[in-house]
């Protein structure tokens, strides 16, 4: 089921070289990638969660209305503290399988306003998958699409991906709208292809190569 959810207006683009070649295409597969944190945007920090951001996350993550299109039920306390203690914890990837969830943190005010997930989905084909969900009480900022964008940039130029790719809840405007203004490509519809928290719901798929990542990178990152 798709994973992503969220969305606000974005940033720019602009494309570049670097030594004779186009930046964010891999050279060779994909071996790991160990972040320096903050990961810095121009108004974010992308940082491991901690206990700390526990009444921040359930603020969003508890809410049925921002939970309803994607994968997982509101979550409750005990869930949150679980997933810091565990899944959440990851810092960095190392092979497939693995995802990474970092923390969207304003860097002027120290608020959590969402947070990210890359996920490694294969390493022979050098694939990955975007995630993402915000707190709808800082929406309208560009802050969704200033963090993933900043993931698309860890995907491609530190892990090294081919490709990336966001599967959305086609209901789910607000986060098919942020798909599109991250440059990313519908390539499929799948129409009722899943029975989803109770009724039959379309998939959109977008997908980015690593190729695509320069004309679409933010100007900050």
């Amino acid at each position: 089921m798709p994973a992503s959810a969220g969305a606000e207006p974005g940033l720019g683009a602009g494309s570049w070289l670097l030594n004779g070649r186009m930046a964010g295409v891999p050279e060779r597969p994909p071996r790991s990638l160990r972040p320096r944190y903050p990961v810095r945007s121009e108004r974010l920090l992308l940082r491991p969660l901690t206990a700390g951001d526990a009444d921040a996350l359930l603020a969003y993550r508890g809410r049925e209305d921002v939970c309803r299109f994607v994968p997982f039920e509101p979550m409750s306390r005990r869930d949150i503290t679980e997933r810091i203690a565990a899944p959440w914890a990851r810092t960095e990837l190392t092979d497939e399988g693995q995802s990474l969830t970092l923390g969207v943190e304003v860097s002027g005010t120290g608020e959590l306003a969402g947070d990210v997930v890359l996920f490694w989905r294969s390493r022979p084909h050098a694939g990955g998958e975007l995630g993402y969900i915000f707190n709808p009480g800082f929406g309208g900022r560009g802050y969704a699409t200033e963090a993933a964008n900043a993931t698309l940039r860890l995907g491609f130029e530190e892990l090294g991906l081919h490709r990336i790719i966001a599967r959305i809840d086609e209901r789910n405007g607000p986060s098919v709208r942020l798909a599109r203004r991250l440059g990313m490509r519908q390539e499929a519809r799948l129409v009722r292809n899943e029975f989803f928290k109770g009724e039959w719901s379309t998939e959109l798929d977008f997908a980015m190569l690593a190729e695509e990542w320069p004309a679409s990178r933010a100007p900050d990152l």
